[in-house]
């Protein structure tokens, strides 16, 4: 092999042929600084800090500049360090100080050079990153700020990883790392190997590690996991980044590993054993009846637990499957199923903190891997594991998910078994877009997990339609009728969707009529609403309106304050009415002499709706409200609700989700009635705010239709 003979700060070396100065002054114990160049990567020169002065015009960058013959370089004369401080004075412009990194572990690399070159605080004014931070992923957090775009991330995923994600985007000033076409990085392919953040020298590229979570169980070795072959594929480097965030359990025969309803924020695979998976809260929904009294102003309703047998409401479910956060559904008649090694349960939980959706008790000795999100995640974006689960999937519950809507209830095997192969699992990240408004039809979606907004574009903004949950499907009306998507569906948190192509949907209508007149019937349904609602909101530009949130409400009870002598009454009618429970509160927003009380308003955008464990939650064509046989009483619909609207009754030692049903078993609700002054009004807003909005020329006139009084 050919040798070159140059002379490195006045020591004569020879080194092979093709060496840079940087490799040849490491050999012979020089040390040069630099930042975007570390041993395992392609050097590419790109941050100048290795700069050394080789008697040409100008500073080479020693990393990619190669040794020639009787080359005298120069590594720390007094303006080669000048020009390297200046280099890493701008560098220190760009970020903040302390970095994540530096604030966490004290290593970050640029921070560490800056204080031994004696920087301070640059000269130069600071450059902030349009982009910000980016918390998309699960696993990593993006700090664009601390970025001094080295591109040795770039160099790790691709070069290292062939994980082919990472990239540069943009140019000059606006010149910044990007994910896939620029995606959020949680948004993007990322398999959240570890290694652009053990490559990053800043704080741009850190473990998210999930802070204050310890797990009870057995800490596990990384080397042992990976054993496991659920997690082949996997990054050591995040399991040792990660250690605890993953625990193995053994859990004996009968003990409850968690509890329908309760909060938790880790998901279950079952290593050994079998687990029973149940629904403990009595089936049925809140009946109110008339208990009778002494007259019409002392008469009482009565809260009762009914199932939908005993007591049948307009538009109830049918539904022979309740959804729950494993891979399997309950049946309505009896909610038990079981679980064997090789499942996964709680994942709606674990991603998105929703409350567990049903209780799972260990049925024999149970041997258990317990996950925080950041751990299920990376094991969602693993290829082995995730088509091991669709592999299971398609086997155990793709027919009994098909099944629970009850459009689909009667689908023979054969066709089921005709889709199992052909469908597409498919996934989305929090505010995806999975179909957009206008564009063409071309697939129908069952919702498999997660919540989907769909909302409906008008000139004065979205509008939301609805939010659907597990067992929930849409894409029908597209396919149904001119061929473009009429709304869009965004997922709200993680969503999982089965996509059954347009080609095999029709050829199900085609061989079905039942089926195909069933979903007419329902995109005839859902069509009217959306013309109702466009009809009653095409013209409302009243930012006060809209801002109280009025424009959102189907129903609204009012008490016109001119009239209102704050008697009370209204509050203890509903007090008497129920049970000495109040569903009202005289207080709540005002709009002109109004004020709006808290009572239910059968909202436009219900969030109620959003997160319900067991999709009992859901309202009617009529935008009606409805809480299905099925609620587990966790509480989350209480919670969401912005206006304090719905509450939950006690039975015993469940409870269940109830709201303001207008006391429907009466003529009038309670409260209108009691109102002695006439001030009390349940009102449709848009009827009866019209007038005074400019909005229908009817309610100009004082009429007081739409109200319920």
């Amino acid at each position: 092999m050919s040798t070159v003979a140059l002379t490195i700060d006045g020591r004569e070396i020879a080194v092979p042929k093709g060496t840079t100065i940087f490799d040849a002054a490491r050999l012979n114990g020089i040390a040069i600084p630099t930042l975007c160049h570390q041993q395992n990567q392609t050097p590419v020169g790109v941050c100048r800090v290795c700069v050394v002065d080789v008697g040409a015009r100008v500073y080479a960058a020693s990393c990619i500049r190669e040794c020639e013959p009787g080359m005298k370089v120069q590594t720390a004369s007094a303006p080669v360090v000048q020009a390297r401080t200046t280099l890493i004075e701008m560098l220190m412009a760009d970020h903040p100080t302390p970095c994540a990194r530096q604030e966490r572990s004290g290593d970050c690399e640029l921070e560490t050079m800056a204080a031994a070159a004696g920087v301070s605080q640059p000269r130069f004014a600071r450059r902030l990153s349009p982009r910000g931070r980016d918390d998309s992923s699960l696993s990593i957090a993006v700090d664009h700020e601390a970025c001094i775009l080295c591109d040795r991330c770039v160099r790790g995923c691709d070069d290292i990883k062939k994980n082919m994600v990472i990239g540069r985007s943009g140019r000059g000033y606006t010149a910044h790392i990007g994910f896939d076409l620029d995606l959020p990085m949680g948004s993007s392919t990322c398999v959240s190997c570890g290694e652009c953040m053990v490559s990053c020298p800043t704080g741009a590229l850190t473990n998210k590690r999930v802070v204050d979570a310890q797990l009870e169980g057995d800490r596990l070795d990384p080397e042992w996991i990976l054993q496991l072959p659920v997690f082949k594929g996997v990054s050591g480097t995040f399991l040792e980044l990660n250690q605890g965030a993953v625990v193995k359990r053994s859990i004996p025969a009968g003990e409850t590993i968690c509890r329908e309803g309760e909060f938790g924020s880790t998901a279950f695979y079952i290593l050994e054993g079998t687990v029973e998976v149940s629904i403990n809260t009595p089936i049925g929904h809140v009946q109110q009846q008339d208990a009778g009294g002494l007259s019409r102003w002392f008469r009482r309703i009565r809260s009762t637990l009914a199932d939908r047998q005993a007591h049948t409401r307009t538009e109830e479910s049918g539904r022979r499957y309740i959804p729950i956060d494993a891979p399997v559904d309950l049946p309505y008649e009896k909610p038990i199923a079981e679980l064997a090694a090789g499942d996964l349960f709680g994942e709606m939980t674990c991603m998105s903190f929703h409350p567990r959706s049903a209780t799972v008790r260990a049925k024999t000795p149970v041997v258990v891997l317990e996950m925080l999100r950041n751990v299920l995640d990376i094991l969602q974006k693993n290829k082995t594991f995730r088509a091991e689960l669709d592999r299971k999937y398609r086997q155990r519950a793709l027919e009994t998910h098909i099944r629970s809507v009850p459009v689909f209830a009667a689908m023979p095997p054969d066709f089921i078994g005709y889709l199992r192969e052909r469908v597409e699992l498919m996934r989305f990240s929090p505010g995806e877009v999975i179909v957009r408004q206008g564009d063409a039809a071309d697939a129908f979606y069952l919702v498999r997990m997660g919540f989907v907004k769909v909302s409906e574009r008008h000139p004065g903004g979205d509008v939301v339609l609805t939010y659907l949950g597990r067992g929930s499907y849409f894409g029908e009306m597209g396919l149904l009728g001119g061929g473009v998507r009429t709304a869009t569906c965004t997922a709200l948190d993680h969503v999982d969707v089965v996509k059954i192509a347009g080609e095999d949907f029709h050829l199900m209508l085609s061989r079905f009529p039942a089926v195909r007149e069933a979903l007419e019937k329902v995109a005839q349904e859902r069509a009217a609403m959306n013309q109702r609602r466009a009809a009653a909101t095409e013209t409302v530009p009243i930012d006060d309106f809209l801002n109280q949130g009025l424009m959102e409400a189907q129903s609204l009870l009012v008490l016109d304050l001119e009239k209102c002598t704050r008697c009370d009454q209204c509050v203890k009618a509903c007090a008497d009415a129920h049970e000495g429970v109040t569903r009202l509160v005289r207080e709540g927003l005002r709009f002109d002499k109004y004020l709006v009380a808290t009572s239910c308003r059968s909202c436009r955008d219900p969030l109620c709706m959003v997160g319900c464990p067991v999709g009992s939650i859901r309202r009617r064509n009529s935008m009606e409200i409805i809480i299905e046989d099925w609620c587990v009483g966790c509480g989350l619909c209480v919670r969401n609700c912005p206006y304090g609207n719905l509450n939950l009754h006690a039975f015993g030692a469940r409870r269940k989700a109830t709201g303001c049903d207008l006391c429907m078993e009466h003529d009038e609700p309670s409260c209108v009635y009691a109102c002695p002054h006439d001030a009390a009004h349940r009102v449709e807003p848009l009827t009866y705010f019209g007038g005074m909005l400019g909005i229908r020329e009817q309610t100009a006139k004082g009429s007081t239709e739409g109200t319920s009084k």
